[in-house]
């Protein structure tokens, strides 16, 4: 008999996240009348991409690196990082309208919405995005 044991489940919380994701992308899917908004979390930012996944194209994307958003903490209003998410948000549903897109599939890529997720969702809808 061996004494090896399989892992039946991911053991970190990054792949724990990464199987999340991909459950739920075999249910969203970008076309180009609605594309997908995907977002990434790290420790200190946050950005969101559009993709059509038709073409496999990303769109347009937006981070809290941008020097928009930059320019905002050095202010001291929106220094938050909930304020620096909402505030890419907004200006994501900008470019977005900039470009003619209006409606958009949400994809949380596995992360709870709550906190920056949810706050950079609020800021896009708050933008004119509706999802």
């Amino acid at each position: 008999m061996s004494t090896t044991l399989t892992r039946t489940r991911a053991q970190t919380r990054h792949d724990r996240r990464r199987r999340r994701h991909m459950r739920m992308r075999r249910k969203l899917y970008g076309t180009p009348d609605r594309p997908r908004l995907v977002v990434f979390r790290s420790h200190r930012n946050i950005e969101g991409q559009i993709v059509d996944d038709t073409t496999q194209r990303t769109l347009l994307g937006v981070s809290t690196l941008a020097a928009e958003i930059r320019s905002l903490a050095k202010n001291g209003e929106g220094a938050a990082k909930g304020d620096r998410a909402k505030a890419a948000g907004k200006l994501l549903a900008e470019r977005c309208r900039a470009k003619g897109i209006e409606r958009i599939v949400f994809d949380r890529a596995g992360y709870k919405y709550h906190g920056r997720i949810r706050a950079f969702a609020e800021g896009a809808r708050e933008g004119g995005l509706k999802f």
